[in-house]
């Protein structure tokens, strides 16, 4: 007997990967930046979708934890999937930036009370079940890609308050606290996850498996910071500001180094994974964070490039984001497919001999 598309769908959502809100990361910032081209149809038919994917992801966590609370329960107690919790903030704030450049930086405000709420909570629940309250040890063996989203959720915190602070006049303060200090927490959680990751490279044996796309996002935890940082120099005078300035703009450029270097081996990482060991390159929610670091990059690149005149950073992030484009094409088709054929098209029914 064929499933029944109650079955199928219920399945799927008991099975929802805590990282699918990287979908609405990598369709958000590449509608940014195709904004910062000039764009428009393109970014905002890539608005959009990142609403309405943003909408039914939601949708389908409240359904997940109504429905799979212990699903749910258990995510939050692996260290291999928990981080990817955070792609919610991150997902909510990249969303809400790019609705700022549309004109509506009310509804920025809001999603960044929402996603700043979601941060506080999650940055002290989710280290704490998934890490310190672990009684397997050691943890590090668990320690993956995923770990670098909790600096890019902090990060999205950065770029949503630095965005919104030329408009509201009173809050002006407030906001540049909040967005030199979880910049500032952002750069130590990439310290600390840059340091937990390696020594889970260097101490156990990583097989082509293992080597999953998530770990694309050390790249990309990098260009949201360069944005965070640019954005940060570009905000106007308050106290936490003018002492962080020279700082906070030198080391943009550092990281920006960084992640450029980072590219040539993510890349070869691929090509070993998938070409020389032979692993099926089929779709899975984790290719997202493929996506969304690609288009982080020439973002930071093009708006770097742009706010302190470096016109070879703002070409190479130009040449990136049709890069980012491109995969994210590629990306959502095969989404569709897959979606298609496990949840929307009926299982085929057995056949009875007689």
């Amino acid at each position: 007997m064929a499933d029944g598309f109650g079955a199928r769908l219920g399945r799927a959502v008991e099975g929802l990967t805590p990282g699918y809100f990287a979908l609405v990361m990598a369709t958000g910032i590449i509608s940014v930046g195709t904004h910062l081209e000039g764009h428009v149809l393109v970014s905002d038919a890539l608005l959009a979708l990142c609403a309405g994917a943003f909408v039914v992801l939601l949708v389908l966590t409240v359904a997940r934890l109504t429905l799979h609370r212990t699903a749910m329960v258990s995510d939050f107690m692996d260290p291999g999937r928990a981080f990817g919790f955070f792609t919610f903030v991150a997902g909510t704030n990249v969303l809400g930036v790019r609705l700022g450049l549309a004109g509506h930086p009310s509804v920025t405000a809001g999603l960044l009370v929402a996603s700043g709420l979601a941060w506080l909570v999650l940055g002290y629940v989710v280290p704490w079940t998934a890490v310190l309250g672990r009684e397997e040890r050691p943890v590090v063996r668990s320690a993956n890609g995923t770990w670098f989203i909790w600096v890019v959720a902090s990060q999205s915190v950065a770029v949503a308050a630095a965005t919104i602070e030329p408009v509201f006049d009173q809050s002006r303060r407030g906001l540049a606290v909040l967005a030199v200090m979880s910049w500032s927490v952002g750069v130590a959680l990439y310290c600390a996850a840059g340091l937990i990751v390696s020594l889970r490279l260097m101490l156990y044996e990583l097989g082509p498996l293992e080597l999953t796309p998530p770990y694309w996002v050390s790249m990309g935890a990098l260009a949201i910071t360069v944005l965070a940082g640019a954005r940060i120099v570009e905000m106007a005078d308050a106290p936490m500001v003018a002492v962080t300035r020279d700082l906070v703009a030198g080391l943009a450029v550092v990281f920006w180094a960084f992640a450029t270097w980072l590219i040539p081996v993510l890349i070869a990482a691929g090509w070993w994974r998938h070409v020389h060991c032979r692993v099926p390159l089929i779709y899975e929610a984790t290719l997202w964070s493929i996506v969304f670091p690609l288009g982080m990059y020439a973002v930071a690149g093009i708006y770097l490039g742009r706010a302190d005149h470096l016109p070879l950073v703002e070409g190479v992030g130009r040449v990136v984001l049709w890069v980012a484009l491109a995969t994210w094409v590629i990306v959502f088709v095969a989404m569709c497919s897959h979606v298609l054929r496990t949840v929307l098209a009926p299982s085929p029914r057995p056949t009875v001999r007689s």
